[in-house]
């Protein structure tokens, strides 16, 4: 009896934990949202093509070579977002995000081809 009990005060404990951690990461993006607006749309599609490249390897449109291929050319373009930023105080101007943005087209272009 006491086990049991014991577990579900510690299932209920790590929950609230969890949703205290997720409620606090929330308002902590949304700020980071507002006052980087170009960095979070280039992450944002950096992250769709992310989970497109997933979906077409587990649905078998693509191989496990031209994932990896797929994954390391977004990696590149996440790299080189971070580091404009880090020139330009955690900003990227618009042609940087322009550049970028081509950059997402041609990788993908090339999910599930």
């Amino acid at each position: 009896m006491f086990k049991s009990v014991r577990t579900a005060l510690t299932v209920a404990a790590a929950t609230l934990a969890l949703t205290t951690l997720a409620t606090s990461a929330l308002a902590d993006d949304t700020q980071w949202q507002k006052d980087h607006p170009r960095r979070e749309q280039v992450n944002n599609r950096l992250g769709n093509q992310n989970q497109r490249i997933k979906t077409e390897r587990k649905e078998g449109e693509i191989t496990k070579a031209q994932a990896a291929k797929l994954h390391s050319e977004d990696h590149a373009i996440r790299k080189e977002e971070r580091t404009m930023a880090s020139t330009n105080g955690g900003h990227i101007t618009k042609a940087e995000q322009k550049s970028l943005n081509q950059q997402e087209n041609q990788v993908s272009k090339q999910i599930g081809k």
